[in-house]
């Protein structure tokens, strides 16, 4: 017997509609978070990363050993009621997502460009120069 579907072909893709990390059936889905793309311009690099869902004031970039981490965490309530009170459906969504990229040891904290607009993270990183490593000279001791 067939019946109308109240939530789409399974109750699970309803469920995920809207999620912003994509839905917990397809392992391959992992990959969507946090997708980036990287431009190699005269000056630097330029780094969109993707984060639909996300608030600026929950994502969090940080410069430590040459290594830049951005890490953003959502936690969203949505309730939708009928008309007399009664709950349809609840839904709480709670994550949190980290990547970092090695910029090098050169590159300061003051260098790095950051804007947060409509859900997509633009960093401007400079490419700076790795300063030329002296060799020291190591005699070894001849006894005799």
């Amino acid at each position: 017997m067939l019946m109308p579907s109240l939530f789409g072909e399974s109750l699970f893709d309803d469920f995920m509609e809207g999620f912003p990390f994509g839905s917990f059936r397809n392992a391959s889905s992992a990959g969507n978070l946090m997708k980036t793309d990287v431009r190699d311009t005269d000056q630097g690099y330029e780094l969109d990363i993707e984060m639909p869902g996300f608030k600026k004031e929950n994502i969090k970039a940080e410069l430590k050993d040459g290594y830049l981490t951005i890490e953003a965490h959502t936690d969203e309530d949505r309730d939708e009621k009928d008309g007399t009170g009664r709950y349809i459906r609840r839904e709480r969504y709670y994550g949190s997502c980290k990547r970092s990229f090695y910029v090098g040891k050169e590159v300061t904290q003051e260098d790095i460009r950051a804007r947060f607009d409509n859900g997509i993270l633009k960093l401007t990183v400079p490419k700076k120069e790795a300063l030329p490593k002296t060799e020291e000279s190591r005699y070894i001791a001849i006894e005799g």
